[in-house]
């Protein structure tokens, strides 16, 4: 039975100072960080590999991000891969440095990943925790 993780992150200003989290709900246990100057995008790729590596095993992945979930459900990461991770029109890929480890992590570790998608600011209460604790993060660098 895959583990159940939420991710998130935040971002004060785009770019700006930002925060990423994940969460799980089982255990209560969670990790967070950020840095100074990033964007949402970052952070929210940077809390599903902290989350990737923080985990063993089998893992489902809850995420209000379009951009991490679309990934996977819309198979972005095959074109890529065979691409050299370049776009169609011939651009890197934005945020490789993000993506090359975090698919590592999700796609070839020997495990299974899911990834869900949430409504962000929803009625989710772990949704809603994780945002919490990305924005905290997201703070700290202001």
């Amino acid at each position: 039975m895959a583990l159940l993780v939420y991710t998130d992150g935040a971002c004060k200003g785009n770019p700006g100072p930002g925060g990423w989290a994940w969460f799980e709900p089982t255990s209560l246990a969670y990790d967070s960080g950020g840095e100074a100057l990033t964007t949402n995008q970052r952070m929210e790729l940077a809390a599903v590999l902290h989350a990737l590596e923080s985990h063993a095993g089998d893992l489902t992945i809850r995420s209000d991000s379009t951009y991490v979930v679309n990934c996977f459900r819309q198979s972005w990461w095959k074109k890529w891969e065979v691409n050299g991770f370049k776009t169609s029109k011939g651009d890197a890929v934005a945020n490789s440095d993000l993506w090359r480890p975090l698919l590592a992590e999700a796609l070839h570790a020997g495990r299974s990943v899911t990834f869900e998608w949430v409504k962000g600011h929803s009625r989710d209460p772990h949704n809603n925790r994780v945002d919490a604790l990305a924005q905290e993060a997201a703070n700290r660098f202001r």
